[in-house]
C-alpha cells in the first residue's frame, strides 16, 4: 500500500514554529482467536515543542485502537525543535483495508507557501497471493527534518526497504488524490522514483524552509 512522508528542508535557515513533518509505516503482528488481525503502525513526528496530534480514521472501519504510546526521541536543548515517535495497535477486521489521516495546521513558515498538513497512510491487510499473508508497508528511517547548506548539491538517499520483498517507489503527494491541501512542490529540489530526493545549490535569497510532502509506495514484483 502506501505510506505518506512529509519533510521539512531548511536550508541555512533556523526558524520556530508548529509542525515539521511526520513519517507513518505499519505491519502485521497476529491474527488473533476470533479472526481479527492485530496491526502495529509507527510514526514520527516533529513540532517546535512537544506536543502530538492524533491521527483518525478516513474509512469506513478502521477496527479499534488498543493500545498507544509516546515517546520523547529527541529534544533540541534551547527548545526550538522535538522528535516523537508514536506506537499504535489496532485490532481490525481480518483482510482489512483503510485509511488513516493526519491534519491539521500551522507548518513552520516556509517558501513553497504550504500552511495545514494532510498526511494519509493507506493499511492493505488483506492476503495477499503471492506471499500468503498481509502486506507489510515499506518502511524507511528518514528524519523529518533535514539541514543542508544552500551553496552544496545534496542527494538523499531515503534508506526504503520493503520486508515482503515488495519494489518501492516514491512519489509526490496528488491532490486528485486527496493526499494534500496545498500541493506545491519546492523548486529547489527534485524526487525520484528509486526514492532520491536531490537539492540543487541555490541562492542565499532562496535560503529558507521547504515542505516536502510525498508519497512511498510498495508494489509486488
Amino acid at each position: 500500500m502506501f505510506v505518506s512522508l512529509l519533510l521539512l528542508l531548511l536550508v541555512c535557515s533556523a526558524q520556530s514554529s508548529h509542525f515539521y513533518g511526520t513519517v507513518m509505516t505499519y505491519y502485521p503482528k497476529n491474527t488473533n482467536a476470533d479472526g481479527s488481525l492485530t496491526v502495529v503502525l509507527r510514526y514520527k513526528l516533529s513540532f517546535h515543542e512537544c506536543t502530538s496530534d492524533l491521527w483518525y480514521c478516513a474509512s469506513q472501519d478502521c477496527g479499534n485502537e488498543t493500545s498507544l504510546v509516546l515517546n520523547v526521541v529527541d529534544q533540541e536543548s534551547s527548545g526550538e525543535w522535538c522528535q516523537i515517535e508514536g506506537i499504535m495497535t489496532r485490532r481490525v477486521p481480518s483482510y482489512s483495508q483503510f485509511e488513516l489521516v493526519l491534519a491539521g495546521g500551522n507548518w513552520i513558515n516556509n517558501n513553497n507557501g504550504i500552511s495545514i498538513w494532510v498526511a494519509l497512510t493507506g493499511v492493505e491487510l488483506r492476503n495477499r497471493s503471492d506471499i500468503g499473508q498481509a502486506n507489510t508497508s515499506p518502511q524507511t528511517t528518514i528524519l523529518p527534518v533535514l539541514r543542508v547548506p544552500s551553496n552544496c548539491r545534496r542527494d538523499f538517499h531515503l534508506l526504503d526497504f520493503d520486508p515482503d520483498g515488495d519494489e518501492v517507489r516514491c512519489r509526490y503527494v496528488n491532490s486528485s488524490l486527496f493526499e494534500c491541501h496545498n500541493c506545491t512542490t519546492p523548486s529547489v529540489l527534485s524526487l525520484s522514483e528509486s526514492c532520491i530526493l536531490s537539492f540543487s545549490p541555490t541562492s542565499s535569497v532562496n535560503e529558507g524552509s521547504y515542505i516536502v510532502q510525498m508519497v512511498m509506495e510498495d508494489f509486488p514484483r
